[in-house]
């Protein structure tokens, strides 16, 4: 059942030079599935609203967080200028991009901003202690767009069934990567048991109808195994 509220903004985080989580409040139980997302309205304007990944964790209680690339857009101008105290509307929860469809091994492949709702799925496996395998293949242009870099290093330390592979564009001798873009042979070389896991894409549409048809056609993943989500907070 969607929930539409008016929520209270409570927290701005920076997480990189073009990114920003936007923690809110609202009245009640916050109830969602690790994965899903929410549409925003700001400032009571219909030309001010977008579907928006939830990037916390249902663990993380007390806020609903959504996570913006900060664009030349409208509703980004908008958007980047939210403050503690500040009221939106919001629907949620929406979609069925959740831990619920796959089975114990699982590969998240995911490009810049996508990452949304990958980071709050893998915090519900991780404070859950879920019984899950899972590997993240995440792609940025650099080292500086990687969103939530500290969160993921803090999940890795703390839950062994999580591996994230850094492929990046540009090279950086002072990070561990993978330069270059996701392929065939990079799959089968960080995900070896790439057959018996379900994938999850997420990133720019483009990027993932690419690693769909590279899953399916050249690796022979059953597309039943593979789960889209084409993010639609880059406006």
């Amino acid at each position: 059942m969607v929930n539409p509220v008016c929520a209270r903004i409570i927290k701005v985080i920076p997480r990189t030079y073009n990114v920003k989580s936007i923690r809110a409040a609202v009245d009640g139980p916050m109830e969602f599935k690790a994965g899903q997302f929410l549409r925003i309205k700001l400032n009571n304007d219909k030309n001010l609203q977008r579907y928006l990944s939830i990037s916390n964790s249902p663990t993380e209680k007390g806020y609903l967080e959504f996570t913006k690339k900060i664009t030349d857009s409208d509703f980004s101008a908008a958007f980047s200028i939210l403050k503690p105290g500040d009221m939106v509307s919001i629907e949620y929860p929406y979609g069925a991009f959740t831990l619920e469809r796959a089975a114990e091994r699982i590969a998240f492949i995911s490009g810049g901003i996508g990452i949304t709702p990958i980071r709050s799925m893998c915090k519900f496996a991780a404070d859950k202690n879920l019984n899950l395998d899972i590997a993240l293949l995440y792609a940025n242009n650099s080292v500086r767009d990687i969103a939530f870099r500290e969160d993921f290093e803090a999940m890795q330390r703390e839950y062994s069934n999580l591996r994230v592979i850094h492929v990046l564009c540009e090279k950086d001798t002072e990070f561990s990567c993978i330069v270059g873009r996701i392929n065939p042979d990079i799959i089968k070389k960080e995900v070896p048991d790439y057959l018996e896991r379900f994938f999850f894409l997420c990133g720019p549409p483009s990027m993932v109808e690419a690693m769909k048809g590279l899953l399916a056609k050249e690796l022979g993943v059953p597309l039943g195994n593979i789960i889209t989500e084409n993010f639609q907070g880059y406006q």
